[in-house]
């Protein structure tokens, strides 16, 4: 079954070379595809909180700043291989940084209005 126009010429397909048919997917855009999604693990976040635990351990005596910047360490560690406790890791990081500061804002209070920081 072919079909023919009224000269005798077989019906091409516009854009189709003579006696090809197009590729199939033929017109679907244009270019390369788009680049696969990026992972978005922890990476950035795990080495801010890394560099601000170590600040407040070494400024500030926070002590909670030691486990903090261990466990972001270890969430850069495992970033690309298991992202979700890696996520898990930097989080809890932070917590101890903010636990840690907290403590050391109550700290500072309490030796302040107590007179242990007059001259």
């Amino acid at each position: 079954m072919t079909q023919q126009d009224p000269s005798g010429y077989p019906y091409q397909p516009y854009g189709a070379p003579y006696g090809e048919q197009p590729p199939p997917g033929y017109g679907y855009g244009y270019g390369y595809p788009p680049p696969p999604p990026r992972s978005e693990g922890p990476s950035a976040n795990a080495i801010v909180s890394l560099v601000l635990n170590l600040l407040g351990l070494v400024s500030c005596c926070n002590v909670l700043g030691l486990p903090g910047a261990i466990l972001a360490g270890l969430a850069l560690s495992r970033s690309n291989t298991d992202p979700g406790t890696a996520r898990t890791m930097v989080m809890w990081s932070w917590i101890l940084f903010g636990l840690g500061f907290a403590l050391m804002i109550l700290l500072f209070l309490f030796l302040g209005l107590n007179g242990y920081l007059d001259d």
